[in-house]
């Protein structure tokens, strides 16, 4: 006789009582594949607190971090791109303002906000990739051109935090003039003897780097931060070449000469205060 009996039996939970985890809670780092909470991310301003991995935020997080008490105001919230073309692809291109809209809540792809850095005045003009990429369209090069003016009427310096999939393809040649447009009222913020500082994050491409984003007095980058003008293997097939390894990563533009440095987000408004001293002297 059998002392023991093996009793065969699964999960006895009933579908019913069964609970799913709520969303947003949890977040799995990309790089080092650390879980934590979004708690705990969101206190290491999204940055992985293992890897020093700097997940991709919007112009809401760097506003909190880089102002005094979250204190700003906002400037030129009132701009809103149209359909010049009456382009349309899969579905028209007011259909795409209207859905990219409502999802993020944005007008379009930048914001602009002014306030204190640890008490010195600043602008700063953040782009959005959670609206069309953070394309730039006619609207991202209208408020750049407005925040300039802004500056050189307020005898304040300007920083532009640059997160693109480059220039937008719906508004076409709109959109590429947006380049010689910002260059030049750079050129009149220069003029005025007021400091530009460039931050670039991942990612930053195309039309956006081979204008303003790389236009700065100082030009600075995220770790890690994915920064060029055309993607790897187009100019792989180009130039017929294997590419080094790295290639278009802020440490191997650091290393090549096409940045000052690159800053961590946890010193980012230390860094800048301190960089705003040193132009106010």
């Amino acid at each position: 006789m059998s002392w023991f009996k093996r009793v065969k039996q699964g999960i006895s939970t009933t579908t019913s009582e069964k609970k799913d985890a709520p969303e947003g809670l949890w977040h799995k780092c990309p790089n080092c594949k650390k879980t934590s909470t979004m708690q705990d991310l969101k206190e290491h301003l999204y940055v992985c607190d293992k890897c020093n991995f700097h997940n991709r935020i919007n112009s809401p997080e760097y506003f909190e971090i880089i102002f005094d008490n979250n204190t700003l105001e906002e400037l030129f919230s009132n701009i809103y791109p149209k359909d010049q073309l009456g382009f349309s692809d899969l579905k028209p291109y007011d259909e795409r303002l209207k859905d990219a809209q409502k999802k993020s809540g944005l007008s379009d792809a930048m914001r602009v906000g002014t306030g204190l850095v640890n008490g010195h005045g600043l602008v700063v003009a953040c782009m959005d990739f959670n609206f069309i990429g953070g394309s730039m369209g006619s609207v991202v090069g209208e408020k750049i051109a407005r925040s300039i003016d802004y500056c050189i009427a307020n005898k304040l310096p300007l920083m532009i935090i640059s997160k693109s999939g480059g220039a937008r393809m719906m508004e076409s040649a709109f959109s590429l003039m947006q380049m010689a447009k910002t260059s030049a009222k750079l050129t009149q913020l220069a003029a005025a003897h007021l400091p530009y500082i460039s931050l670039m994050t991942d990612p930053t491409t195309g039309g956006v780097t081979a204008s303003y984003a790389m236009l700065g007095d100082i030009n600075t980058a995220e770790p890690g931060a994915l920064i060029g003008f055309a993607g790897p293997r187009i100019i792989k097939e180009t130039i017929k070449k294997d590419l080094p390894e790295g290639f278009q990563s802020a440490e191997f533009l650091l290393e090549h000469g096409f940045l000052d440095f690159i800053q961590d987000r946890k010193e980012l408004k230390n860094k800048l205060s301190t960089l705003l001293q040193l132009f106010k002297n």
